[in-house]
């Protein structure tokens, strides 16, 4: 696939805002501090991360086609979250080019040495693309709802990312 990361751009919320049909679809990607409905301008402000970076996922024709954040948690820890694909383009392997570069653009941005994430447990398609970027559960930061993840930094870069 095709595809640049580049900075999230305000006409690119609505599109963004289009993928999130409901209150649980809005839950399950953006967490319960998102209120839902919400207006597409208001998202850059609605996701705002203390030391965040949002990025989208852009096609051969510039159009968004995906959605990531990272932000850091501790020192020498990123996270990335909030990712979301278009549902025109859910199946193509965007989500993992999506994955693969938003981890290159964290860990060069933060010098990072570890990469975190959250998903839910129900999402299998998303925990099956995690597990093969190399994420591993921490049950210990986990809930019964919510899978805690981290990779290595060394072993994300090993596998090419």
């Amino acid at each position: 696939m095709e595809a640049i990361l580049r900075p999230a751009e305000i006409g690119d919320y609505n599109a963004i805002a289009s993928w999130v049909g409901d209150a649980d679809a809005c839950a399950r990607w953006a967490g319960p501090a998102v209120p839902f409905p919400f207006l597409a301008e208001e998202l850059p402000e609605i996701l705002s991360v203390t030391g965040g970076k949002s990025y989208c996922l852009a096609g051969s024709d510039g159009e968004c086609i995906g959605f990531g954040q990272f932000w850091t948690v501790t020192q020498g820890a990123v996270h990335i979250g909030r990712i979301i694909i278009s549902p025109s383009a859910r199946g193509s392997g965007a989500g993992r080019v999506l994955c693969e570069k938003l981890i290159d653009r964290a860990l060069r941005s933060t010098d990072s040495s570890v990469v975190t994430l959250r998903v839910y447990r129900t999402n299998s398609a998303a925990l099956s693309l995690y597990s093969g970027l190399g994420f591993t559960v921490v049950e210990m930061e986990s809930t019964s709802e919510l899978l805690f993840m981290k990779a290595e930094a060394s072993s994300l870069r090993e596998r090419g990312i």
